[in-house]
């Protein structure tokens, strides 16, 4: 019989694409199912950030608690019990993980249900094998017999439950640093107390531990636990969860490319489908923003978001595929209003987080409803970004009520910025993140844009035209005398000495967020006919355009890092690296040019993304980097959410199927697609020839087939019928 060589989605999968970062954050090896509350990464030496790199491994993490197999060792706390490991000795999937521990010869399997982990050990011979067991930060462990330990563990002040059954019987339990080997309860009162079970092992003895996880108490730990995982038979778990992977992976099935680039596609999709959480448990679900177990009604409850990264293409993404996880996805944005009294912008398990800047969560949900997705309370969710817009200050890495400087947006229309060298003097402004005033206006313009076409959809006229004047308050920040958009003080003055390029400190932070003016003056994508008349027309549109890309960095580019270490995927002065410039590359659709889109896209994919641990360019820390290349490589993006309109740029694959909702598939089929042959010629989308560089989401809702022609040499005349 011959073997098939055939891979499926999943095994393309690298979870190590990433992990070591550019300059700052880098992404993990994380074993979980899509979205799913139980989740898996091997804690690696402190403070090595490159998680690649990292030397030693000190456990697996169980909710808030965290576990350790050693053997042919005693009186261990947990700061000397790491072992060192090896990238040849280990394997890591989206669904399955194993490494070999160098220093006690012992083998760690794992892989994962929704609310359960299964464990695998392998030990070598020995009299004194254990399996150490400790908190993050505090908790408490109950030994219920020699197969059973049941308890919590405290993170940030929430309990994460768990119930623990091991496959033998242990010989013994021991307390360490307090307590005594006959407790029953063990107290984890701080991060050198722990507990051990200990055996007596043969050569490549296997002992199972299965975990069951729970927010909302030991007895829901246990009870999913026999939900998930009723035996003892790991092989049949870790299939079972790569078939969920498999399954989930192949609602975008592609054919062609190269090898590495499906590896980097389906890489990129994996990442796409890791946030949200879903914490619902069998119909209940616990919320630490009410403190309350709460019965489901009609959804699942969601948690662990970057709005104001996810919203640009992930949540995009996550609609085309399953657009029934966005609606509770909302809803579970809705109960945190219902509690907190704002609509969340970095909604975690424990609490919302105050980070970043924008009212973003009305541009995921107007997104959501502009595509014809309307389960969930409209009036409410309008009645949130409302109140977000009316009543939470505008001050980045805060929120809460008005200060004096969102007063002063109120009146005249952008968020003032200090002069040069102006010491702060208001008390509610981050002391590190800064003012940040161009970006605030330009955003909450964008934000207030969503507000206003939600208002209009609802025939709320006088609010619609209060929003959308609101949206053009863009204008107002953009000197002619230099073409840039530029900070205001409260006067209303242009702040002298003003540099586009490296103005505003650490970040640019005195005036932009993470990146420059450069990139920034692009962030208008719910009005660009009115950027592109502000820049003088379509031609000088496109020379700064061209001028974006090419731009250098006034010094050693190492000085300019220095400055923007979030700006990273440089081009020019477009940084990949980070959010804000995502959908700058298709914006030469807009001038007249969509040629350079199809070009700058390939080009970007090429240089900034690859299928090693240096494969992502930039923070990766929400799903959206990767979800960009998804996009991208099937050909079409969402420049403007909230608008149901995709842009098309440049396929990698030559058969690309989109499985949505009810079974219906959207086909885009790239003809002649290679690595020269980039160029859209041509275009039919349903059998009528598209001369348009984008199309809307009612094309392709009812599933559908859009044709690129490709060649080589750019097409100059397809894609501007909308020129005038």
């Amino acid at each position: 019989m011959i073997k098939s060589n055939k891979k499926d989605p999943v095994d393309y999968v690298k979870p190590y694409i990433g992990s070591i970062g550019h300059l700052l954050t880098a992404t993990s090896p994380m074993v979980m199912l899509p979205h799913s509350m139980a989740n898996v990464s091997p804690v690696f030496t402190p403070g090595i950030g490159d998680t690649y790199l990292a030397d030693r491994i000190y456990g697996f993490p169980i909710g808030a608690c965290i576990i350790m197999p050693v053997a042919a060792c005693n009186g261990l706390a947990p700061s000397e019990f790491a072992s060192s490991f090896d990238h040849d000795f280990e394997m890591a999937t989206p669904y399955y993980y194993s490494v070999l521990l160098e220093d006690y010869d012992i083998i760690v399997e794992y892989t994962v249900t929704h609310h359960a982990i299964y464990f695998r050990f392998t030990f070598p011979s020995s009299m004194n094998s254990s399996i150490y067991l400790y908190a993050r930060d505090s908790g408490q462990l109950e030994i219920l017999n020699s197969n059973a330990i049941q308890g919590y563990g405290l993170l940030k002040g929430m309990k994460h439950y768990v119930h623990m059954q091991f496959s033998k019987p242990f010989k013994q339990c021991s307390a360490y640093r307090y307590g005594d080997a006959e407790q029953t309860v063990i107290n984890l009162n701080d991060k050198e107390a722990g507990f051990s079970v200990k055996y007596e092992t043969t050569d490549r003895e296997c002992i199972e531990l299965k975990v069951g996880l729970s927010y909302i108490s030991e007895e829901q730990a246990r009870q999913n636990l026999i939900n998930e995982i009723p035996g003892w038979d790991f092989e049949n778990i870790k299939n079972r969860a790569r078939g969920v992977w498999n399954k989930a992976l192949s609602s975008i099935e592609v054919k062609g490319g190269t090898e590495k680039q499906r590896t980097i596609f389906y890489t990129s999709l994996y990442r796409a489908m890791t946030r949200m959480v879903n914490v619902t448990e069998y119909g209940r679900f616990y919320s630490n923003y009410d403190k309350k177990v709460h019965c489901c009604e009609d959804y699942d409850f969601y948690v662990n978001d970057g709005i104001w990264d996810t919203y640009r293409c992930m949540h995009p993404l996550q609609l085309l595929i399953n657009a029934e996880r966005q609606l509770d996805m909302i809803k579970s944005y809705l109960h945190i209003y219902d509690n907190t009294g704002w609509l969340p912008t970095f909604p975690h398990l424990d609490a919302d987080y105050d980070i970043m800047i924008g009212n973003h969560g009305a541009a995921f949900i107007t997104d959501v409803y502009m595509k014809g997705y309307r389960d969930f309370d409209v009036e409410k969710a309008y009645e949130a970004m409302k109140r977000n817009a009316m009543e939470c200050t505008k001050l980045p890495w805060r929120k809460g009520p008005l200060t004096q400087l969102d007063k002063v947006y109120l009146e005249k229309g952008f968020f003032p910025a200090l002069n040069k060298d102006e010491k702060e003097t208001v008390r509610e402004v981050h002391p590190f993140e800064r003012r940040q005033a161009v970006s605030v206006t330009l955003e909450w313009c964008y934000d207030d844009w969503c507000i206003a076409q939600m208002a209009k959809a609802l025939n709320k006229k006088e609010d619609y035209e209060y929003f959308i004047k609101r949206a053009e308050n863009y204008r107002k920040l953009y000197d002619k005398r230099i073409g840039f958009m530029a900070p205001r003080n409260a006067d209303g003055q242009w702040v002298e000495g003003f540099d586009p390029k490296l103005g505003g400190g650490l970040g640019g932070r005195d005036y932009t967020a993470e990146c420059n003016s450069w990139v920034y003056t692009f962030h208008v994508q719910h009005d660009i006919e009115g950027l592109i008349d502000l820049m003088g027309g379509r031609q000088k549109f496109a020379e700064r355009l061209d001028a974006l890309f090419t731009e250098q960095y006034n010094g050693p580019k190492y000085m300019f890092l220095g400055q923007f270490p979030d700006s990273t995927g440089l081009i020019g002065q477009y940084a990949h690296g980070n959010e804000p410039s995502f959908h700058i590359p298709y914006l030469y659709n807009y001038a007249g040019q969509p040629w350079k889109t199809q070009r700058i896209v390939r080009m970007i994919m090429d240089i900034w993304y690859d299928d090693g641990p240096l494969g992502i360019c930039g923070d990766e820390d929400g799903g959206a980097m990767s979800s960009w290349f998804v996009f991208s490589a099937i050909g079409f993006y969402p420049v403007c959410p909230g608008k149901p309109v995709y842009d098309i740029g440049s396929p990698i694959f030559e058969d690309i199927k989109i499985r949505m909702d009810s079974n219906k598939v959207f086909t885009i089929k790239a003809v002649n697609v290679s690595k020269q042959n980039k160029y859209v010629q041509a275009a039919q989308l349903n059998g009528k020839p598209l001369n348009e560089p984008w199309f809307r989401h009612e094309d392709i809702a009812d599933g559908g087939t859009l044709i690129l022609h490709m060649g080589p040499r750019p097409n100059k005349s397809w894609g501007i019928s909308h020129i005038s």
